[in-house]
């Protein structure tokens, strides 16, 4: 069996399932783990549909934990087989404070949206932040730049993407990056994250965020290298289906 027969098997196996939610406790504490402490959460997001937790996460990369979007979640679930997918919203923010008992935090990510593969380079720029103490710690690893559309993609650190044109992750996000980590160390006392997910440039096209449930702790859990997850993605440039914006 090819590669590329593999994974879509092994998605077919396992769908992706979310279940929306905007109580942000429920968010929080669902990306908690050993010698974390959670408190204080907040969710600000234009729509209801934006938030929710997800299990089967299949070859997306972990298989449960958070997912924040623009705008609707139902636009990660499913095979990348039908047209252009977008919501109501702009910005869906996730903020908490937090203790941990080793002073060290890491957490699981993967970036994803329906801007790639047309609109890199554009206006439409979408981002995900992480911010500790309103600092950003979510970035490119050895680029250091902001994990977004022209940050991340077939032409600009390529070996962190994945161009999901021939349907080879379960979601429907035209393209998404291999898992990242962002982490930090030394810290004391309370302290703040926020999970923000943005459009840039207008509000058409979802992006998402997946983030691992458990991976908030003071021990790092395994990651793949990045190419083990891009597979076929690298060769897959310039093979996106051509997708037209709607009007705002």
């Amino acid at each position: 069996m090819s590669a590329a027969a593999l994974l879509l098997a092994t998605s077919s196996a396992h769908a992706l399932v979310v279940t929306n939610t905007t109580n942000a406790s429920t968010l929080a504490n669902a990306l908690g783990g050993t010698g974390v402490t959670i408190t204080n959460a907040t969710l600000a997001s234009a729509t209801s549909a934006a938030s929710g937790t997800f299990t089967d996460g299949g070859n997306i990369g972990f298989g449960q934990g958070v997912l924040l979007t623009t705008g609707r979640t139902a636009c990660a679930v499913g095979g990348n087989n039908g047209g252009s997918c977008s919501g109501d919203g702009t910005t869906t923010s996730l903020k908490f404070n937090f203790t941990s008992t080793t002073g060290n935090v890491f957490f699981n990510y993967v970036f994803a949206s329906e801007e790639y593969n047309e609109f890199v380079g554009t206006e439409y720029n979408d981002l995900f932040e992480l911010k500790l103490n309103g600092k950003n710690i979510a970035l490119v690893p050895g680029a250091n730049g902001v994990v977004s559309i022209n940050n991340v993609n077939n032409n600009i650190n390529a070996g962190y993407y994945r161009d999901n044109a021939k349907q080879t992750v379960d979601t429907g996000y035209d393209g998404l990056t291999t898992v990242m980590t962002a982490k930090a160390f030394g810290l004391v006392g309370v302290n703040t994250f926020e999970f923000l997910i943005q459009d840039r440039g207008d509000a058409n096209l979802d992006s998402g965020v997946f983030i691992q449930g458990g991976t908030f702790a003071g021990d790092p859990v395994g990651v793949p290298e990045p190419g083990s997850l891009a597979l076929l993605g690298l060769g897959l440039a310039g093979l996106a289906v051509a997708k037209r914006k709607k009007a705002a």
